[in-house]
């Protein structure tokens, strides 16, 4: 056990859930007098489509393979796949208690009856449409992508999982705005709040500089 520890001690950073958890639970629960509404008038011809539900709710399977995957093959890769989500869902809570932002684009009559739309139903009870802007869905899975664009292992060995990852993430991207989730603005919140985060944990700098730690400054170009 002791020998587990040592070797897997970056389970630490998972302690973070015990403050995101909470804090997001109570901005969800909340009563605020008033909402801004995040709306462009792109979203008016997004079409909705119930279908999209089975991305979106990949989502979830999607972010723990990443996490999993980094935790047990690459420490590095996971210290940094960690902090650019923690620091963005972070970000993104700190602008939902500032700023809080809701959307009414979700549909209230549906032309089909079918288990999707089920499932979409049973999906807007229990996520209501606050807090969204920026949007940590998108957000996270622009997070995933990038961390296994960046993985040497899969690049070298497994670039299928790479071209499936990338598919995926993009599916998922558009699904919060196929099943109206999210306004295109909250979607473009999170695409520039990755790229902020990309240039603290992903900079081509950055990675010259892991790979020679010990080289003189001078030498690094």
């Amino acid at each position: 056990m002791r020998g587990l520890l040592k070797k897997y001690r970056h389970i630490w950073v998972v302690s973070y859930l015990l403050i995101y958890m909470p804090w997001f639970g109570y901005l969800q629960s909340r009563r605020v007098g008033q909402y801004h509404i995040m709306h462009s008038f792109l979203d008016n011809y997004i079409p909705f489509d119930e279908y999209f539900i089975v991305f979106y709710l990949m989502w979830f399977l999607f972010i723990f393979a990443a996490f999993v995957y980094f935790f047990f093959t690459d420490v590095q890769g996971f210290y940094r796949l960690t902090g650019f989500l923690f620091l963005g869902m972070t970000v993104s809570l700190i602008i939902y208690t500032i700023y809080p932002t809701g959307q009414n684009l979700r549909p209230e009559v549906f032309s089909d009856d079918n288990v999707f739309v089920t499932i979409v139903q049973i999906m807007y009870q229990i996520d209501p449409p606050i807090n969204v802007m920026p949007s940590i869905h998108v957000y996270n899975t622009l997070g995933a992508c990038i961390a296994v664009a960046h993985s040497d292992t899969l690049r070298a060995n497994h670039r299928w999982a790479q071209i499936v990852t990338y598919i995926l993430g993009t599916l998922i991207i558009l699904s919060t705005l196929f099943l109206k989730q999210h306004s295109i603005v909250d979607v473009a919140a999170a695409f520039l709040m990755a790229g902020a985060a990309f240039l603290l944990f992903y900079h081509p700098f950055l990675k010259k500089f892991d790979q020679a730690p010990n080289q003189p400054a001078g030498r690094l170009s």
